[in-house]
This record gives structure tokens, C-alpha cells and sequence, in this order.
């Protein structure tokens, strides 16, 4: 990066043992609840010897990437791709791109059933035990942390070795669930020892961090926002759709279908029939599948919308923000009468200072 206080380290996926620190150029990363963030940049390659460095250090699915800024860290995750390029003048470079820890779950399958046990288990803990599976079996353990937090929410799970469902689909579906949960894993420095912990972070219904709000005005420290206003996915009937209940072969098969749910009440007030719909493959309970049903028909019942804003970095704006709130006051032509609203931060794109340009950060915001 053009700024000194960044720093990009290369290390061994499942040891963490530190490989190389390389020069990148055009470092873009950002970092999410409820998505995989990701990290993208060039080496540039002038010699031989960096070269060496290069191939030695750079494993797409076997090298971690670390992104600091001073002592701070503020990014990690995993090398998945590398693309050596040529110019027509002969400049080598190697373009790198990354995903946050949680897309190593994209790449374990669950080859053995899993049942919660009688009763069933806190959603909390279904998710560790998951991720202990993946963990425990050979190669597969690259330290991610945890807790022993809880939800309160109890849940019946049984997941087939014969779907081969991906870990990361398993933990998205349960967390997308009527009462369900958030969580991510978070990349820091541990004050006290100083080592880089990943962290896995779950919180019910929603991440929160932070105590107090930050106060952010347009005009004022923000210095740009856009507002997206999006109906493409709105619904105001919904349906879902589960596993066949049909055993027999020879018979028509026909699948598990959720209750109908449609809101009468804005349809009365004038708003359009619009129908929605999800698909569940695997899961075979009604319970479970009108609990999915519920949790995606709230979400879709109205436009979505997430304002972005876009700041300068300065000592308060860093990745620890995310799940915290914000107090946002704007007044222009739009909002003549000015807005001031709180905001969950969910998001974070961070654009580090290049030649005549300011370090600032994207933030996403949710409503609160």
C-alpha cells in the first residue's frame, strides 16, 4: 500500500506462521454482518528475488492474508485466487484475491449426519458444533475461536451426510430462521499477547458493539452517501417450498410446502399482490420450514433499503464498528427538513489513501 501504516501479512492457513510481508498496490478490502467480506491487490514483481518471495508465499487455499494498519488489525482471510499477468512491456505482477475466514465454510461439507440431541439445542451451540466438526477432522482445524454465549433460542436439527450440504450454507440457513441469529468471524490483534485471533462473533437477533452512539453529519464529516431504495425483491404473499414427503418412487411426489402468508392489511391500504417464494431442499419438518417461511416473508415485505455513506478514516472509523450504531443527521435538498435517524453499521469498504486521494471508508447502514 502507498501508506506506511499498512501492512499485508502472508501466513500458513493452519498454523498462522508468518511467510512473508509483501508490497501490494491497489489494496481494496471490506468487511460485513451477514456476508464474506473480501480483499483484493497487486504485487508487483521488479526482480527475480521477489519473484521467489512470491511463489513461496502466495498458495491460493493454503496462504492466510492479514491486513494491518499500524499495530491494528484490520482484515483477514484467505488467499483463493492468484493471477500471475504481463504487460506489453514486460512488467510482471501477481493480482491476489481473498475471502474472509468464513469461506473456508463454503469449502467443508458436512460427510457425516448430524442430530441435535433430545430436546434439542441452543442455536448457539449448533453452530460451534459445526464448526467443531470441521475443525476436528485432519487439516481442517485453522484456529477459529469461540465463546460459550447463548441465544435462548432451542432448535431440533438433523442434517443428512447424504445432501453433502456446505458448513457455511448450514450456519446461513439456521441464522436466516424466525428468531434466528447473527454471526461472522472477526479478525484482531489480541491486546495482551499481541497474536492474531480469529473469532467466531454470533449475536440474537443482531451483532451489536459498542455503547454509545457516534454522531455523523452531512454536511460534515460525511462526506458523500447514496440512498438505494430497492423493490425487485419485495413481497407482500409468500410461500415456501421443503423436501419431498414422498418415499416411493412409483408415486407422484410432491414437496413440503409452508403455510400461505400474505398481508392482508397492506394490500387493504392499496399496495400490489406481489408473490414470493423460497426454496429449502432439505428440510423435511413443517415446523421448520414455516419458521423459514416467516423469517423471509418479514424480510421481503418491504423495499430494501441500505444508505451507505462514505467518511473519512480517522481515529474512531475502524472495522470494530461494525455492528454498532450511528446517529445520522443530514440536511440538503432531500431532506430539507433534515434527517436524524440511528443506524446499525452492517458494512465496511475501506479505500486506503492513494496519489491525491484521502483514506476514507464506505460504511452500509441498517435502521434501528
Amino acid at each position: 500500500m502507498n501508506d506506511p501504516g499498512y501492512r499485508v501479512l502472508l501466513c500458513d492457513l493452519r498454523t498462522d506462521q508468518l511467510l512473508d510481508v509483501l508490497p501490494v498496490q491497489g489494496v481494496a478490502l471490506d468487511d460485513w454482518i451477514g456476508r464474506s467480506g473480501a480483499m483484493s491487490g497487486t504485487i508487483p514483481i521488479p526482480n527475480a528475488a521477489l519473484a521467489a518471495r512470491v511463489r513461496s508465499a502466495v498458495q491460493p487455499g493454503r496462504t492466510a492474508v492479514w491486513v494491518e494498519r499500524g499495530r491494528e488489525i484490520w482484515w483477514g482471510g484467505i488467499v483463493w485466487t492468484a493471477r500471475v499477468a504481463s504487460s506489453d512491456r514486460g512488467y510482471l505482477s501477481v493480482a491476489i484475491q481473498a475471502g474472509g475466514w468464513d469461506t473456508y465454510l463454503d469449502h467443508r461439507i458436512a460427510y457425516d449426519t448430524h442430530k441435535t440431541p433430545t430436546g434439542g439445542a441452543d442455536q448457539f451451540d449448533i453452530v460451534r458444533g459445526l464448526l467443531d466438526y470441521c475443525q476436528r477432522t485432519p487439516g481442517g482445524d485453522i484456529g477459529i475461536e469461540y465463546g460459550t454465549e447463548t441465544s435462548g433460542v432451542v432448535r431440533d436439527r438433523t442434517y443428512l451426510r447424504y445432501d453433502l450440504p456446505r458448513i457455511r450454507d448450514l450456519i446461513t440457513q439456521l441464522a436466516a430462521t424466525d428468531r434466528g441469529f447473527e454471526w461472522r468471524i472477526m479478525s484482531y490483534r489480541d491486546p495482551e499477547s499481541g497474536r492474531r485471533v480469529k473469532r467466531l462473533q454470533l449475536g440474537a437477533p443482531v451483532i451489536h458493539s459498542g455503547v454509545s452512539d457516534i454522531v455523523l453529519d452531512h454536511p460534515g464529516p460525511v462526506l458523500a452517501y447514496g440512498w438505494p431504495i430497492d423493490a425487485t425483491v419485495q413481497a407482500t404473499a409468500w410461500q415456501s417450498r421443503g423436501a419431498s414427503t414422498n418415499s416411493n418412487q412409483t408415486a407422484d411426489s410432491h414437496p413440503l410446502m409452508s403455510e400461505l402468508l400474505v398481508d392482508d392489511a397492506a394490500i387493504a391500504a392499496g399496495s400490489p399482490r406481489l408473490d414470493g417464494s423460497s426454496d429449502y431442499s432439505t428440510v423435511v419438518e413443517q415446523a421448520t420450514l414455516d419458521a423459514h417461511a416467516r423469517a423471509d416473508y418479514t424480510r421481503a415485505r418491504a423495499p430494501v433499503t441500505i444508505p451507505e455513506i462514505t467518511v473519512r478514516v480517522t481515529e474512531g472509523i475502524t472495522p470494530a464498528l461494525l455492528g454498532s450504531a450511528i446517529r445520522l443527521r443530514i440536511r440538503d435538498l432531500w431532506w430539507p427538513t433534515g434527517l436524524d435517524q440511528r443506524y446499525r453499521i452492517v458494512g465496511l469498504s475501506l479505500s486506503p489513501p492513494e496519489r491525491g486521494r484521502a483514506e476514507t471508508a464506505r460504511l452500509y447502514l441498517e435502521a434501528v
